[in-house]
């Protein structure tokens, strides 16, 4: 089948969706099998199961800062190929693995194999689209990549149902090679010879500089960080909540798939108000429930104050605002970041999404350990990210955007 000169937008959307969805599955399918996996592979310490959601996280970030420079010397079709091929490898080796160590460094090659449709997906959208159409893209992207993983909690519950957590690896390989397929038979190369960068350390070190050498990037990028530190908080911690606090672990994944399906109608949001409000008006808006919200539960729980009817419904609601606030405020920080940045679309969006990753781990992490049965621990984390995300979003500069 020839290439298009350019794919219709919504099966571009579509289609970049799927890739990036890639990520989202392959921690949400895993997340009804944590108890599964701690039992057999850890089952002297349950709480480190909790890893084999951060070490994936971990590959990416590591897999994020190489992608994007391999794509600006490359292309971006072989980086994605390549990527593709790691990530299903190393699920493979997951599959088989018999200890917490082997699963966690395949759960990291994984992650760094997956980096390669986020980012340099990424880097497509901004070769074909910027600004404020790059915000109205990527909201639409968002939506379908936070709907596509609602189902995926329930079809690991299902796996598992039907004999073996490691069932869902061979789910992940499937994933992988229908939208890899996809990409490969559709989308052209957007990165044409002319405008590649050889991939020179001295190059490499010049782009990183320019890209921390604007203030809206950098601090885009840690807003970025404590945001994604917002999910991945409540990622790690979701499960163990549900099955011991609120006795609710049998039920997890269909109230899981309930809540990212109320979720993604934030990205639909944000798609249809960013062209008319703005990028900056709707992360303020955002950052400011999530205060307020945050705010609100830790109180009520910390001083067990909700009536017996309403502890549950209060936490299923927070964890909307929480997902909801990722459709609202990651996309517009991105095609800010990015405005100066399009002459290095792939090293930007490496070293943006890289950074922002990484410190969102070194945040997430020590919340996620620190569970005690309560959501005590969770409220406190995600009350101190999101307050500190929104005083620096204050000093965001608006001369460069």
């Amino acid at each position: 089948m020839p290439f298009p000169a350019r794919l219709k937008s919504g099966e571009f959307i579509a289609m970049t969706a799927m890739m990036f969805a890639t990520i989202a599955f392959s921690v949400d399918a895993m997340l009804p099998a944590l108890p599964e996996i701690g039992a057999e592979l850890t089952p002297d310490a349950l709480n480190k199961a909790q890893l084999i959601i951060s070490s994936f996280i971990l590959g990416m970030g590591m897999g994020t800062m190489i992608t994007g420079p391999l794509s600006d010397a490359f292309g971006r079709r072989p980086v994605i190929f390549s990527g593709a091929a790691l990530y299903i490898v190393a699920s493979i080796v997951a599959a088989f693995a018999d200890s917490l160590e082997l699963m966690l460094i395949a759960r990291v090659f994984q992650g760094f194999g997956a980096a390669a449709p986020r980012v340099v997906g990424l880097a497509i959208v901004r070769d074909l689209y910027e600004g404020r159409d790059m915000a109205r893209i990527t909201s639409f992207i968002m939506m379908i990549f936070t709907l596509l993983p609602a189902l995926a909690p329930t079809l690991g519950a299902f796996v598992i149902a039907l004999g073996s957590w490691r069932l869902i690896f061979g789910l992940f390989v499937v994933f992988s090679v229908v939208s890899i397929t996809w990409f490969g038979t559709r989308q052209r190369e957007t990165l044409l010879p002319e405008r590649r960068r050889p991939l020179q350390l001295s190059l490499l070190v010049e782009a990183i500089t320019e890209v921390f050498s604007h203030r809206i990037v950098t601090v885009s990028i840690f807003v970025q960080a404590l945001i994604f530190g917002c999910l991945f908080m409540m990622l790690t911690s979701t499960q163990q909540v549900f099955d011991i606090y609120f006795d609710e672990g049998e039920h997890f994944h269909l109230w899981f798939g309930f809540i990212a399906l109320m979720a993604g109608a934030s990205s639909l949001l944000n798609a249809k108000l960013v062209g008319r409000l703005g990028m900056r008006v709707l992360i303020r808006f955002s950052l400011n429930v999530q205060v307020a919200v945050s705010a609100v539960m830790l109180v009520m729980y910390g001083l067990g104050l909700w009536p017996a009817w309403a502890a549950f419904p209060a936490f299923i609601l927070w964890q909307i605002t929480v997902f909801g606030m990722l459709g609202l405020t990651v996309g517009n920080l991105n095609a800010l970041a990015m405005v100066p940045l399009g002459h290095i679309a792939g090293m930007a969006a490496s070293v943006i999404g890289a950074t922002a990753t990484v410190l969102s781990l070194l945040i997430a992490v020590p919340v996620g350990l620190a569970f005690d049965g309560t959501p005590i621990p969770l409220g406190i984390g995600l009350l101190s990210a999101v307050a500190v995300a929104r005083v620096l979003f204050f000093l965001m500069p608006r001369e460069e955007a």
